[in-house]
């Protein structure tokens, strides 16, 4: 059992990542949409607006009207296009959001805590949160009857509210609830760089008490995200957490047979 993250950045070639996931069987899909929800947000007079924490961490600001948007993007176009693949691949996919059945259920944080031109303040009315439940009785028995969760966030407060949840994060706790080996994690960057400019000059192995160095050193952006799930993973009993590229050929294989970074 593994659980794979596809992300949503330009430039991943999903049909190429579907070819290559359908030739595996016993996984749980997660993805992601931030580039069709920036585009379409934007054409619907809604930019994203992003905003830093005081641990250095990037988000969305989600408020209703954005919520609204995401769910039509990631629950709906993203989620509908990658089942559609792997139904042609021959893979018997069934999309759902972490709304559906509460599969992914959490808490809704109070406030955001955010630097702003360098000086900290309190942010309100944001609609994230974060997941403290995987409803694992519901994938355990689509996986026993042979169908392929591929999951999308929002997940659901605990009030029954829609919350906006990171989705590298979200694919860890579902790891860590599956009891998965391995979790692996594919974007439009071939791992953690030493410099982000240069394609090359990937970390290849990571240990766990490296993690918090190498979020202050090396990630940015997205990044540290990932090194953050890739944490939690780890220490809720998966073995390792693998960081690929996802723009060319067989980016799975690949990646598991070492290409990227290997975080144990």
């Amino acid at each position: 059992m593994f659980v794979v993250k596809i992300g949503g950045s330009k430039g991943i070639d999903y049909d190429a990542f579907v070819r290559d996931l359908a030739q595996y069987r016993d996984y749980v899909l997660v993805h992601g949409g931030s580039s069709q929800l920036e585009e379409i947000a934007t054409k619907l007079g809604k930019p994203p607006v992003f905003v830093t924490s005081v641990s250095g961490f990037t988000s969305r600001y989600t408020d209703r009207e954005t919520l609204e948007i995401f769910n039509m993007v990631y629950a709906g176009k993203m989620n509908k296009m990658l089942v559609e693949k792997l139904q042609h691949a021959g893979v018997n996919a069934i999309g759902l959001s972490g709304l559906d059945g509460r599969i992914l259920e959490g808490r809704q944080k109070e406030a955001l805590k955010i630097i702003e031109n360098g000086r900290k303040k309190i942010l309100r009315g944001d609609l994230s949160g974060i997941i403290e439940r995987v409803n694992t009785q519901l994938l355990k028995l689509l996986l026993d009857h042979g169908y392929t969760p591929v999951l999308t966030p929002p997940a659901i407060s605990y009030e029954g509210v829609a919350i906006n949840v990171d989705g590298d994060r979200c694919a860890a706790q579902i790891a860590v609830a599956l009891k998965a080996e391995r979790l692996v994690i594919l974007s439009n960057v071939p791992g953690l760089l030493r410099d982000p400019q240069d394609p090359q000059s990937v970390i290849e192995r990571v240990t766990r008490d490296q993690i918090e160095a190498f979020i202050e050193t090396y990630a940015r952006g997205s990044m540290k995200k990932k090194l953050l799930a890739a944490q939690e993973a780890l220490d809720g009993g998966v073995k390792e957490v693998l960081l690929g590229g996802a723009r060319g050929e067989a980016p799975l294989t690949k990646t598991l047979q070492g290409m990227g970074t290997r975080i144990c």
